[in-house]
């Protein structure tokens, strides 16, 4: 059986992936994102959480504006990534609005210089981007690996978002890819499977 280039797979997804997504009406996008939000402040890793790690979502993502909005509303700590300098890696730093925001790695917006850095995880829930989610937790990220690398490193409760139509039944993985906890859509919340071991 010939061996899979898991770069080349996931490459070829992503594109299809983000084709997609850019093709999304605008309108049908607007109540899924809607959706998504409602799912994730209404469950009870959310509400019992402290702290919601989050993401500043790109015009293809799941807007994650109206989640970070609800966070402050129902007093929770917020906290986005940075990514640091030349390197692979990223950190988490508490906001205390939008406005300590500014367009940072990738054009993405990330917490400014002086934002504290998360160092205690206690009672947080992590919001995960990707652009497709499979039924055993493995997502699809860009490609950078930046979250795999950090979710290696702490344990709290992570949630993956993605439409409806992203979602998979399984789709190919390396060793150092991190399963999720959670799975939300615009039509659904789950909890991943447990893959089949052969003993």
């Amino acid at each position: 059986m010939p061996q899979i280039d898991l770069r080349e797979y996931k490459k070829g997804l992503r594109e299809k992936r983000k084709a997609k997504r850019i093709s999304l009406n605008p309108e049908r996008k607007k109540v899924m994102d809607m959706r998504i939000a409602e799912r994730i402040t209404s469950l009870y890793q959310y509400k019992n959480a402290k702290t919601v790690m989050i993401y500043a979502s790109t015009a293809i993502e799941v807007d994650t504006f109206e989640i970070i909005n609800r966070a402050f509303e129902d007093n929770k700590r917020v906290a986005l990534p940075r990514c640091e300098k030349g390197t692979r890696n990223m950190e988490f730093f508490y906001i205390n609005g939008l406005d300590d925001l500014e367009k940072g790695t990738f054009n993405v917006l990330e917490p400014k210089e002086g934002c504290e850095m998360v160092t205690e995880y206690d009672d947080v829930l992590m919001v995960v981007p990707a652009l497709s989610l499979d039924s055993f937790g493995y997502r699809l990220g860009y490609g950078g690996g930046y979250y795999d690398r950090y979710l290696s490193r702490y344990r709290f409760i992570t949630v993956g978002i993605c439409y409806s139509d992203d979602y998979v039944y399984k789709m190919l993985h390396g060793r150092y890819d991190c399963p999720l906890e959670l799975i939300v859509t615009d039509r659904f919340l789950r909890r991943p499977d447990k893959p089949n071991v052969k003993r």
